[in-house]
């Protein structure tokens, strides 16, 4: 089994989960693969670019692969999983199902209208550390994934907080609810869930190691 990491958006493989992760399996002796999602270049980051980052990454092995997504990673995960079988495994940490409604939303109208007039918004990026133009194309190229039915029957591990106002959990459930080897667990915690980051390794290991 091969073991891929996918971080989240406006993140990157060495913040804090990517960090975690690969030195947890490092214990046991696995590689966990954890490919940068913002080549060649976060401005021009789009899904359709993360997508292809990821599909290049597979095709370098015919080997099963568990993919373990962190928000939007777990968005990509599911994309990604729904017409390649060599996706034996997901693991979803609070997946950002249907991304372009969930965050139009959380931006807000207004601040909608301004990054689709100039093109451009500054976001605050974790991985650098600091802030970081975005183009407007990432939400025209998400519209070509919002309908896309996410329903491929596959063992899929799903964690998300109760308190997460970012992405909340009822697209874990929908996700659930259309794919009956899915297990999810609810964590009294917020969007990030990095203090249930032992709690997570706790329910993974069994089903990787």
């Amino acid at each position: 089994m091969r073991y891929l990491y996918l971080h989240g958006f406006c993140s990157g493989p060495s913040t804090f989960k990517g960090n975690y992760f690969r030195r947890r399996f490092a214990e046991h002796g696995i590689e966990l693969q954890a490919p940068d999602l913002n080549s060649p270049g976060f401005e021009q980051l789009t899904i359709s670019s993360q997508l292809a980052i990821i599909r290049n990454v597979l095709q370098e092995s015919e080997e099963p692969t568990t993919l373990i997504g962190s928000s939007m990673g777990g968005y990509l995960g599911c994309l990604i999983a729904q017409d390649s079988p060599i996706i034996a495994r997901l693991i979803m940490i609070a997946p950002a199902i249907r991304f372009l409604e969930r965050y139009l939303d959380l931006i807000g109208k207004q601040q909608a209208a301004r990054w689709r007039e100039t093109g451009w918004m500054e976001v605050d990026h974790y991985q650098y550390g600091e802030k970081r133009r975005l183009h407007y194309g990432i939400i025209e190229d998400a519209r070509q994934y919002e309908n896309c039915v996410l329903n491929r029957t596959l063992p899929a591990l799903i964690f998300h907080g109760i308190y997460d106002d970012t992405v909340p959990y009822q697209g874990s459930i929908e996700y659930l609810n259309a794919n009956p080897q899915a297990e999810l667990i609810l964590f009294p915690a917020d969007h990030s869930l990095n203090a249930e980051i032992d709690r997570l390794w706790h329910h993974i290991k069994p089903e990787l190691i």
